[in-house]
């Protein structure tokens, strides 16, 4: 389920998402365990709207996990986040985020073996995704570690994002987010977050298989 993405351009953080990118550097992919862009509330001017350019772990690694936990906790369920072990504590302090992507990857089996698809927006702008993330104190006099956890929600139904993931398997998706909502989420309450989980329009998409020998 989306262990795989491509950042948003550096040109596309400043224009599409209004952040300054010009003191991080992130590698052209995103796999679990690495550093990649998201974009949060100032943490020292929450209740103005200032937002900002953050560097962190794909995968949620709460204060008393190992990093090797991102592994396992890249993705989110909406329907459990506010319980899990490890998302409750980001999500009672509505520690939410949006990550800057070019594409998604997900894997498609309509040939009988998986095959990796490449999802992106039809008319080419980046995609915002929602997502939680945390914080986790430095040891040792290093810095503390931001992770973050793409949110997902049911696609059964979605007409483009049912098509992934292994036959019988509940379909997911990430949770894509207009543009006019990122400040909305950015800033939102617990009891207002569903209002976000809802899926995106699937003309609003387009997908092409990507497999990594192409």
């Amino acid at each position: 389920m989306c262990a795989n993405y491509t950042p948003a351009r550096r040109d596309e953080l400043a224009s599409h998402f209004g952040v300054d990118p010009r003191d991080y550097v992130f590698k052209p992919e995103a796999f679990p365990g690495y550093m990649a862009p998201i974009i949060r509330p100032v943490q020292e001017h929450l209740d103005d709207g200032r937002i900002e350019l953050v560097s962190a772990m794909f995968g949620m690694v709460p204060h008393w996990a190992d990093t090797k936990l991102a592994r396992q906790t890249y993705i989110s369920r909406t329907e459990t986040a506010a319980t899990k072990p490890s998302f409750r504590h980001a999500w009672k302090r509505r520690q939410f985020c949006v990550i800057p992507a070019e594409t998604i990857f997900e894997p498609c089996y309509e040939t009988g073996r998986p095959v990796r698809w490449a999802i992106r927006h039809r008319d080419g702008a980046p995609l915002g995704v929602a997502g939680i993330w945390e914080s986790k104190p430095g040891e040792g006099g290093k810095p503390d570690l931001l992770s973050f956890s793409m949110l997902t929600v049911n696609a059964d139904e979605h007409p483009l994002m049912r098509r992934f993931h292994k036959p019988g398997d509940e379909k997911r998706s990430v949770v894509f987010l207009r543009p006019d909502q990122y400040a909305a989420w950015l800033h939102a309450e617990v009891d207002d977050a569903p209002e976000f989980f809802v899926g995106f329009p699937a003309d609003k998409l387009v997908a092409a298989p990507a497999p990594r020998d192409a």
